[in-house]
This record gives structure tokens, C-alpha cells and sequence, in this order.
């Protein structure tokens, strides 16, 4: 713990001279998955700005074609709930500390030839009951990958990625690497990336790594697969529009729903269709799903929506968005037939960052507003209205853990929540985030008292380089 703190008040000193020179091409902002960044372009000194520049772009040869770039996150964050559980257990109200510690080195060994490695640490302090298991990881492998060129170059070409491996498809509704929890998602396996006419078009086959809370003992859990491809392509039809089509397969050994527990396999197909104008942005995605449940079949399907509206001639240029989201439950308890939808590898702060319920048998409206009070502070604010698609099915946590049974309710509505959050970007390295938000809880929920109402508060701050 001391050299993590050491290692903090350190990281200011460091950047002390960020943003030293002007120049007419800003360095660009760090990307959500860090093996996706290119500093390839800092082979030109001239687009050096920033101190740090020297870790991104260390030359490995005489031509700067080969070289290395280094770096990290960390991430301090604490969280407050009251009535985590809605009052239905004995030490649900508490705050606690998470800790996140990130490097990664990025090895380019010429035009063809890459590999990327990074390093990870989750750390939890204080919560009651311990860390929950996306909570705390002592130190892990997150991504160990070699990528080859076998065509092309990266921007029109095939290329094989082999290892352990982030994965995100579309908004990582359903595919993610689940940013929001301390410690990330990550998968084992293998992915060829072709991109032709327009068209970007992935291919994998993977098993999910567990994450444990010991010291390089995250293992690929041979309990479950999961396999697919997705495609991009633009849709001309409509104002800078883009389709996304892909299908993904998945097998679990044993998974449970309030419907009973079994062998699940199943199969998802499903269309992304998204762009914006100058003042529109739209967002629509529905999948299908199928399959065998143990002796039995699947048949499940969601919609979501997210459509926005910017006012940039209104002072601080808001955002009045809407999201609206259908996620089918199960009718039919015993009929043989699951109807229950599953997200398999969602998006932490699914619906928002307390996380209190997931993407399964639920219906939600999620009005918003995103405010710009100054260029680099933006405050949105929320209120979330969810209902159950079945009423003979349950509601469930985030990673699809019943939460309530819905044999024993016959209630629709789960509740609803109001939230505010602000996020200060200091500069391209530093960000502080905090929110707040109180939970409704609803008929159903109340149904199986206590059921009382959540408050949850976030602060963290992030710094990368």
C-alpha cells in the first residue's frame, strides 16, 4: 500500500510539464482500451507535447519502425451506499475504498508484428462483507497478446490476434470490459480483424478469465465459452449512418435463472443501427436469442434504444437524451422453454453506477440531460423508471444473480432512481468524477419488505499516461 501512495504523489511531478508546447495537431485523448492507441506518430519530434512523450515513443531501432510504448492508469475511488441491498441485509450500509493500478508496455517489432502487455491491481478497503468478485484482483495478467499483420497494413488489411485479450463490441451492451467495476473484464482466445470496403469485421473464439483475488491466479474459466463475429459497415440510407450486424454463442455448464439452473447454450443475432446529424444522435439495437436450457428450449429478445438532442445555440449546450430499453423474462415456469434474455458480458454502470440491477426481464425509461458549464465540466443529471417484462419472472443483479424471485410477487414495477453526476477533465491526463443517487423502490420490490430506499455516493479521480 505505501508504494502505491508513494507512487501517486509521485505521478503529479511527473507531468508537471504537460501541455509545454503549442502546435496545431493536439495529442490525442487516451482511449477506453489501451491497446488501441497508436503513438506511432510521435516518430516525428516535432509532435512531441507533452514531458510524457518520451515513455510513449521509445525507439527500438535505427528506422523508429520497431519501438515501445509504455503506459498506465490509476484510479482511486469510494463509494457510499446506504441500503445497498434495500435494507435486506444486516451491514448494507457502509463506504469503502477501491483501488485500481494499471501499466502496460506495447511492443511494435516493425509494421507487422506486435505485443501488448498489461499489468493489473484491484484493491478493496473497508466494504462490509469483503470485496465482491469484480471488486479485488492483489496482481494479475489483464492482456497478454501477439497480433500479426498477415495482410495489409492495420487500416485495410486481416489481422490474428492471440492471447489474453479485452473485447468490446458497439456500446458494450452485451460484449464489454466492464470499466465501471475495480477490476476489468478480460477474455483468452483468439480474434482475426478484417477490414475491407468499408466494412470492419471481427471473428473469435474465447473463454472468459476468472477473476481471483490472489496473485497471478486468474485462469480462462473452462466452464464457459464464448464464440462470434461482428460487423461494421456504413448505412448511407441515413444522416451519417452506420449498421452493426454480428451473432455470438455462448455455453455455460451450469447457469441459473429464476426459472431453475442447467446447461445453457445459446445463440444471439443482432443489428446496431447508429449515427447523428448536427443536432440528432440515434441509437438503436434489438437482439434474438435461442437455444437449448437444460432439457429445454430459448427464446428471448431485447430492445434498447438511446436517442439525443443538442441544443449547442443554449447556453452551457445541453443534451436531452432518452433511453428506452425491453429485455424479455420468462412466462412459462415449467413449460420447458426459457424466455429469460441474457446479457452475457454487460457493461458495468448498465444503467447507471450503482449497478443495483441488470439488463434481464426488466423495461426502463431513462430521460437525461447533459449540461457543458465549462469545456472541461459537464453535469448530467437522470431519473431511471423499470418495470418487469414478465411478471412471472424475477429481477437480477448486473452478472444475472437473482435478486428477487418473481414467483412469489405479482407486481410490475421495480422502482426508479434519480441521479446527478459531474465529471471535471483537470486535463488530459487528470479527471474527477463524483455522483449521487437515490433509489425508489417499487411495488415489487416491496412485495418482500424491508425495501427501503438506497442512497448511493461515488467520487474518484483517474489519472492516465
Amino acid at each position: 500500500m505505501l508504494c502505491y501512495a508513494r507512487f501517486i504523489l509521485v505521478l503529479p511531478l511527473l507531468g508537471a510539464g504537460l501541455g509545454a508546447q503549442a502546435t496545431a495537431q493536439p495529442a490525442p485523448p487516451f482511449k477506453a482500451q489501451r491497446s488501441d492507441e497508436d503513438y506511432s506518430y510521435l516518430k516525428d519530434p516535432s509532435r512531441r507535447q507533452d514531458d510524457l512523450d518520451l515513455l510513449k515513443y521509445i525507439p527500438l531501432s535505427a528506422d523508429g519502425d520497431s519501438y515501445v510504448s509504455l503506459g498506465g492508469e490509476v484510479r482511486e475511488r469510494f463509494e457510499f451506499f446506504n441500503n445497498g441491498g434495500w435494507g435486506r441485509e444486516p451491514k448494507d450500509t457502509n463506504g469503502y475504498l477501491l483501488q485500481r493500478y494499471m501499466f502496460h508496455a506495447d511492443f511494435h517489432l516493425g509494421s507487422r508484428i506486435r505485443f501488448f502487455g498489461q499489468f493489473k491491481s484491484g484493491l478493496e478497503n473497508g466494504r462490509n462483507g469483503g470485496p465482491r468478485p469484480p471488486d479485488a484482483d492483489k496482481a494479475d495478467v489483464q492482456q497478454a497478446f501477439l497480433e500479426a499483420q498477415l495482410t495489409g497494413s492495420p487500416k485495410e488489411g486481416v489481422a490474428l490476434r492471440v492471447g489474453r485479450q479485452e473485447i468490446s463490441f458497439g456500446t458494450s451492451r452485451l460484449v464489454s470490459f466492464r470499466e465501471g467495476p475495480n477490476v476489468r473484464q478480460t477474455f483468452d482466445g483468439a480474434r482475426l480483424t478484417v477490414l475491407q470496403a468499408g466494412w470492419r469485421l471481427d471473428l473469435f473464439a474465447t473463454k472468459p478469465v476468472e477473476t481471483n483475488r490472489g496473485a497471478f491466479d486468474d485462469s480462462p474459466d473452462h466452464a464457459r465459452s464464448f464464440w462470434g463475429t461482428y460487423a461494421v459497415h456504413k448505412l448511407p440510407v441515413l444522416p451519417k449512418g452506420n449498421i452493426d450486424l454480428y451473432y455470438f454463442g455462448i455455453d455455460r455448464r451450469l447457469a441459473r435463472f429464476d426459472a431453475g439452473a442447467g446447461r445453457e447454450q445459446r445463440h444471439s443475432a443482432g443489428a446496431r443501427i447508429w449515427g447523428s446529424t448536427e443536432a440528432w444522435d440515434y441509437n438503436i439495437e434489438p437482439v434474438f436469442q435461442w437455444g437449448r436450457f437444460g432439457a429445454g428450449d430459448i427464446r428471448a429478445w431485447t430492445v434498447a434504444s438511446d436517442t439525443g438532442y443538442h441544443l449547442s445555440s443554449v447556453r452551457f449546450h445541453p443534451r436531452i437524451g432518452l433511453k428506452a430499453d425491453a429485455a424479455s423474462g420468462d412466462h412459462h415456469p415449467g413449460d420447458g422453454r426459457l424466455g429469460t434474455f441474457n446479457a452475457m458480458f454487460p457493461k458495468g454502470a448498465y444503467f447507471s453506477e450503482a449497478d443495483l440491477l441488470g439488463p434481464y426481464n426488466v423495461m426502463d425509461l431513462h430521460p437525461s440531460m447533459e449540461l457543458h458549464l465549462l469545456k472541461n465540466l459537464s453535469l448530467t443529471m437522470d431519473g431511471d423508471f423499470f418495470w418487469r417484462q414478465s411478471t412471472r419472472d424475477g429481477v437480477y443483479g448486473i452478472a444475472a444473480n437473482l435478486l428477487q424471485t418473481g414467483r412469489t410477487a405479482t407486481a410490475r414495477f421495480i422502482g426508479s432512481h434519480t441521479s446527478a453526476q459531474a465529471e471535471w477533465r483537470l486535463d488530459r491526463h487528470w479527471s474527477v468524477t463524483g455522483m449521487y443517487l437515490h433509489f425508489f423502490p417499487g411495488e415489487f420490490l416491496r412485495q418482500a419488505p424491508p425495501a427501503r430506499n438506497v442512497n448511493f455516493v461515488a467520487v474518484w479521480t483517474t489519472y492516465k499516461f
